[in-house]
Parts: C-alpha cells; structure tokens; sequence
C-alpha cells in the first residue's frame, strides 16, 4: 500500500463525526496498515503526563499512562523531534511496551503555535534497525496530518 493513500485516509477520518479517541484507533490503524508496522498509538501529552488516546495492534499497551519525563515518548516530547531507537535493548530511555519490541519510532505531534507537543505517535517493531529515512519522514507527514484532533 503506498504511504500517501494513508494522509487521505486520516483527513477523511479528522472530518467524521467520530469522538477523539476513535478517531485516533482509526488513524493508529490507517498508519500502521500502511507502514506493514507491529504496533501504532497515538498518545496525548497533557501537562505532566503521556497517556494511550488510542492504538492499533496487538493489545493494549503496558504503560497506557506515565510522566512525560518517561520513555522514548518522554524523549520525543522533550526534545521535540522524531525520536528512533534502532534497537531498544540498548538505549536506557526505553520504557516497555511490549517484551518482543525492539525498536521504536516516536514522533513528536505540534498543536496550535504556542502550544508545543500535544502529542506523539509510537511506531513499534518486532526487528532491530526497522525504520528507515522513509519511515520517519511518513511519520512526521503523519503527524502533522492528524495536529488537528487538538
């Protein structure tokens, strides 16, 4: 499937009628569909924490809540820009998500000017060194596709 399709996809989803958080269980799935990823979620950064909105993928994840000083997510927040652990054994920011993940894709979201990250989109595979150049630049079209569900 090719990588532009899905940013039709997730405008057609932003105009629909559906709440916030099914919006995002649509948009995790569109992303992660087209990327042939293990694992999408769209988390919302608010005040001091990080929490689930929704994802696509084999369960829920096992931090669905934490600060926002936490994890690669944290990292993405804090740093503001596309965070990637090529293999997450190896990088002490890595907050567990699933036990088969081993490296991860996180994508810093922009609101509104003067609001900063609103939220992130984590990209999980089962393979080391899984995300490519392609990879993040889809991710952060992504991401700046779906700033208006803030």
């Amino acid at each position: 499937m090719s990588k532009r399709a899905p940013l039709d996809e997730i405008r057609e989803v932003l105009l629909s009628d559906a709440a916030s958080p099914a919006k995002a269980e649509r948009i995790a799935d569109h992303i992660r569909r087209s990327g042939n990823y293990r694992w999408v979620g769209i988390y919302e950064v608010n005040g001091g924490e990080i929490a689930i909105l929704g994802w696509s993928g084999a369960g829920v994840p096992a931090h669905p809540r934490f600060p926002v000083a936490q994890g690669l997510c944290g990292a993405a927040v804090a740093s503001r820009n596309t965070v990637i652990a090529g293999d997450v054994t190896r990088d002490p920011r890595y907050l567990t998500t699933f036990g088969s993940t081993r490296s991860e894709m996180v994508v810093p979201v922009f609101g509104p000017a003067g609001r900063g990250v609103v939220a992130v989109i984590d990209v999980e595979s089962e393979r080391v060194d899984a995300f490519t150049d392609e990879d993040r630049d889809f991710g952060e079209r992504c991401a700046s596709a779906i700033a208006g569900l803030w």
